[in-house]
């Protein structure tokens, strides 16, 4: 657990982390993840830092699409990755770090993934699924890309400001299981997520927010029996 309390953050950075989260259009958050994107990753206490240090486990031959923090991915001997992001500014930061075999322009939720269907061995989510950012109906586009037995790592936050969409998105994800498209391997709550950008949504006074990772894996397609 990290020592001690309070928001540990700038007050510059609380305010674009509050910015790029709250009901502004998208072009505009957009805007501000492009003027973000040189100095997202040394944050102290960002998703991005966490990506940076822990990944998960799948084998390293397999090909994994995933965000702009895919280097701790690539520690641990992934180098078949593939990011997508709607920021472009983003992009070229990840284009930069020479770890992507491929990365793409697309707004996810409001636009298909720029791949076949059974593509991935891996899909993974992080950082992503919240109130303000890729709407729960993504999942679905998520899933066509997935191989069958293929993987799906998806995280959310569980602060105040995000329950509500926390709320929808486990609805989706049980719907998803119900139907028999996936099967839930994992739903682990963490602590400390992240560093909190207010009192209010910090967990009991620790300056962190908690949240919860995600791990599917999609049903294979069942054979038909002949005759």
């Amino acid at each position: 657990a990290p020592g001690g309390t309070g928001m540990g953050l700038p007050a510059a950075v609380r305010d674009r982390v509050a910015a790029v989260h709250r009901g502004s259009a998208l072009p505009e958050r957009l805007r501000l993840y492009d003027g973000w994107a040189a100095r997202y990753e040394q944050v102290p206490g960002t998703q991005r830092e966490r990506e940076r240090r822990g990944a998960v486990g799948v084998p390293a031959d397999r090909r994994v699409p995933t965000g702009c923090g895919g280097s701790g991915l690539h520690r641990r001997g992934f180098r078949c990755l593939h990011g997508v992001d709607g920021s472009a500014g983003m992009l070229e930061r990840a284009r930069s770090t020479g770890l992507y075999q491929e990365l793409r322009l697309c707004v996810l939720g409001r636009e298909p993934l720029p791949a076949p269907a059974e593509h991935y061995d891996a899909v993974t989510l992080v950082g992503a699924l919240g109130e303000g950012q890729v709407p729960s109906t993504v999942l679905p586009e998520l899933l066509r890309v997935t191989k069958p037995g293929g993987f799906l790592c998806l995280t959310t936050r569980s602060n105040p400001s995000n329950l509500r969409y926390k709320a929808e998105l486990e609805a989706a994800l049980g719907q998803l299981e119900q139907s028999g498209a996936w099967q839930k391997l994992l739903a682990q709550e963490v602590e400390y997520w992240e560093r909190a950008t207010t009192e209010e949504e910090s967990t009991q006074g620790t300056g962190y927010i908690s949240g919860v990772v995600y791990i599917y894996q999609k049903c294979p397609v069942p054979h038909l029996e002949e005759g």
